[in-house]
């Protein structure tokens, strides 16, 4: 009778901890100190806005053996392949041509990285590129327990983000449960946007991340700020595209309502230098924390 009891107690317990809800999990260690944050120049609003110093010898060409190009192996680890499959989703705004990485029905977490101008899919799940960081974010989520999603899209306008809302809307009916994080690389901020006024996408999302990407002065009327979904701006000092100065107002405006915001500035960065040095792990599960 006791070892009954005994099952009994060990069953409820494991039923508990599989009724938490995905933002109770966090990202597991991978790499941390390989693709940590340059030493701070400075800080401001308790941390939540800091300075790094950026150094292109370091983090170009010292972390990759073809500068831009291929990172060096210790940067990379690609079994999660294993886990990766080129697929298409029948949406109502059309099909949508995306890589998945990880787990496709009962995910914890879904995160979709949406490129700028001149990208596609491929760009999200290139192991080698950008230093290195696309491979450690799909070894996260997949490690996670997560969906990892980089797609295609028509256009960085109300198509594109009804293709990008299927696709997430598509997920999340297989892993209802599962906070969804939207990364957003330059021109693919508009999407971003478009997607934090979506009704349908809104309430589910955990996160948004901009990366060397582009303000909203809408987004205060967005149900995505209503529902104060946590806002990460990576952005370059020598951005050229989009200026940091408008990212740094655009961060204080939101900090000053007392929003959950943080910004890195990367100090001689320049546009896409937020997608090579953004610290996936840290962010995130900075989002998951605030839910």
């Amino acid at each position: 009778m006791t070892r009954i009891l005994t099952r009994l107690a060990l069953a409820s317990l494991l039923a508990a901890a599989l009724a938490l809800p995905a933002a109770a999990q966090s990202l597991p260690a991978h790499k941390d100190q390989l693709f940590a944050y340059p030493p701070t120049i400075s800080t401001e609003a308790g941390g939540a806005y800091r300075v790094v110093a950026y150094d292109e010898v370091r983090d170009i060409n010292g972390r990759d053996e073809v500068p831009e190009r291929r990172a060096h192996a210790r940067y990379v680890s690609l079994g999660v392949r294993r886990n990766q499959a080129d697929l298409t989703v029948q949406t109502p705004a059309g099909s949508v041509r995306h890589v998945a990485v990880g787990r496709r029905e009962g995910a914890r977490l879904i995160v979709v990285y949406l490129h700028g101008q001149g990208g596609s899919r491929s760009q999200g799940v290139n192991d080698y590129s950008f230093g290195g960081n696309f491979n450690r974010i799909k070894n996260l989520v997949a490690q996670a327990g997560g969906v990892y999603l980089s797609p295609d899209f028509s256009d960085f306008g109300a198509k594109g983000a009804a293709e990008i809302a299927g696709l997430i809307n598509a997920y999340a009916a297989a892993s209802p449960r599962a906070p969804v994080f939207i990364a957003c690389g330059s021109m693919g901020g508009a999407l971003c946007w478009r997607l934090a006024r979506d009704p349908s996408v809104a309430p589910r999302l955990g996160g948004l991340l901009l990366l060397g990407s582009m303000w909203d002065d809408q987004f205060t009327s967005s149900e995505a700020f209503k529902r104060r979904v946590p806002v990460f701006i990576g952005q370059g000092s020598r951005d050229k595209v989009f200026p940091v100065d408008r990212m740094e107002s655009f961060f204080r405006g939101l900090r000053s309502r007392g929003y959950p915001v943080k910004m890195v500035r990367f100090e001689t960065g320049s546009h896409g230098t937020p997608i090579r040095m953004t610290d996936w792990r840290e962010t995130i599960n900075w989002m998951l924390s605030a839910r």
